[in-house]
């Protein structure tokens, strides 16, 4: 060694010092460091202090998608809703439980470089919530109202709107059809769709397959082959990467 030292020594997994380079010149554009934020679970709609309604979703996706920005050297934001999972330390990690929360949390982190949507947001709230717990009854009507849509709302402001805004499509039909209508709806730049009544890849597996969608047209979508969660959150913030570059 240089310093002429003796001893036993191990040099870092290459890996580790992979992931540190491309944390150093990520950083290097413009001088910044990017900022991302996250969404990702399900939101809970109380209809009285017991019941609410959601959506059902673990998680996992938008979690691990959190992951991969912050391990890349984005400064990473995630807004979760109800869930199990844990999340490293090195990640802003603000806890939710209704759209409306979901919603303010991110005004309140706005502006970022990129956006990922995954989140299973209800897309319907009640109009009034019951104050106290309902009895049980033969029948029962419940008002609903529209939640705003989170993923249109932030496509389409202007003077906060990401670079890049990602949303997802968990679908169990019509894969491709309905990602392209959410696409061109939500005026977003991607949509990731995956087939939720598959299994293997749905709701609370570690696995997924998936395809992104882009608003450029010049750009064909890509399907990520079955692989676990994890890896295909390190391909698509590759492509993130590669877009804001």
């Amino acid at each position: 060694m240089a310093c002429g030292e003796y001893g036993e020594g191990k040099m870092s997994d290459p890996s580790v010092i992979a992931e540190e380079v491309d944390k150093y010149f990520l950083t290097q554009k413009n001088n910044k460091k990017f900022k991302a934020l996250v969404t990702a679970g399900p939101t809970n709609e109380y209809i009285d202090p017991v019941r609410f309604i959601t959506n059902k979703s673990s998680g996992k996706q938008g979690y691990e998608l959190a992951k991969s920005l912050s391990k890349k050297g984005f400064d990473t934001t995630l807004i979760s809703g109800p869930t199990n999972l844990e999340i490293t330390k090195d990640i802003n990690l603000i806890k939710v439980e209704t759209a409306d929360e979901m919603l303010v949390a991110t005004q309140e982190n706005l502006p970022v470089d990129v956006a990922i949507f995954s989140a299973a947001v209800a897309d319907f709230k009640i109009n009034k919530k019951y104050e106290n717990k309902i009895k049980k009854q033969e029948n029962l009507n419940l008002n609903l109202e529209k939640n705003v849509d989170i993923l249109h709302y932030v496509s389409n402001h202007n003077s906060m709107r990401p670079e890049l805004v990602i949303g997802f499509a968990a679908e169990t039909n019509q894969i491709d059809k309905n990602a392209e209508e959410k696409l061109n709806k939500k005026s977003c730049d991607w949509i990731i769709s995956n087939d939720v009544s598959n299994k293997d890849i749905g709701f609370n597996s570690d696995y997924n397959e998936v395809t992104i969608h882009y608003k450029n047209k010049d750009i064909k979508k890509e399907k990520l082959s079955y692989k676990k969660k994890s890896g295909i959150s390190d391909e698509i913030v590759d492509r993130i990467i590669d877009q804001l570059n």
